[in-house]
């Protein structure tokens, strides 16, 4: 016949409802000792947390304390007038033959370029048209890359196009008073930069308006020598309407 086991040591049995002696006083000591345990265990928890969040780049959580840097997608760099221009034909300068044409080199081809926009003085119109030939010449001497904003094929065959080297050729030349603003064939241009340029080399008295009102209008000189102005005062005032338009 098995025995039971002894649950308690030998001794008197305890009552029921009752715990043997000095079982009350160890607990109470381990359960004292337990709860400080657990107080300092949290409170370390605690505090470990708190400098987690508080510190960024240590602890537990780094990531909560600086959020991620964007990634910067780089931008393009401005991009100057020239042969990249959006549209444009780039050509190579052969020559100049006067301040409002020249030759250029077009993928293999020769091309007689009429600049837009403008109406320089004609040869003939001494010392001015020589001044505007010279200006351009400087401006874009033979091999001179350059951009070609094509407006149209005139009647003589020429390509009617502004020409950029970084900036508007054919807008510096009427700035600067070596050309004037063709207000008859402005339909294709930006009319106030050119109109606006015109008005800033009158008030400097630049190049052709170095003469009170500027010189004689080129398109109007041209209808004087074929005759079609043969009234030099009703020529002059025709001029001078045109010129306030």
């Amino acid at each position: 016949m098995m025995q039971r086991p002894t649950l308690w040591p030998p001794g008197p049995v305890p009552r029921p409802g009752t715990l043997p002696s000095g079982f009350g006083s160890g607990t109470g000591l381990g359960l004292g000792m337990g709860l400080t345990l657990g107080l300092g265990l949290g409170l370390g928890l605690g505090l470990g947390l708190g400098l987690a969040l508080a510190m960024p780049g240590v602890g537990l959580a780094p990531a909560l304390a600086r959020p991620a840097p964007r990634a910067v997608t780089p931008q393009p760099a401005p991009q100057e007038r020239g042969a990249s221009e959006p549209g444009g034909l780039p050509a190579t300068v052969l020559s100049v033959g006067d301040g409002d044409s020249l030759r250029v080199n077009q993928a293999g081809q020769v091309l007689t370029i009429r600049l837009a926009c403008i109406d320089a003085p004609e040869m003939a119109q001494r010392p001015w048209g020589e001044a505007s030939r010279a200006y351009l010449q400087a401006r874009l001497p033979r091999g001179t890359a350059v951009t070609l904003l094509p407006h149209t094929i005139d009647r003589y065959g020429r390509t009617v196009a502004e020409v950029i080297d970084e900036i508007n050729i054919n807008l510096v030349l009427v700035e600067d008073g070596q050309a004037f603003a063709y207000r008859r064939y402005l339909g294709n241009c930006n009319a106030r930069e050119y109109l606006d340029a015109e008005f800033r080399a009158s008030r400097h008295r630049a190049g052709v308006w170095q003469l009170p009102g500027g010189i004689t209008r080129p398109w109007l000189f041209r209808q004087l020598r074929r005759g079609q102005a043969a009234n030099p005062i009703a020529w002059r005032l025709q001029d001078f309407r045109r010129f306030q338009r």
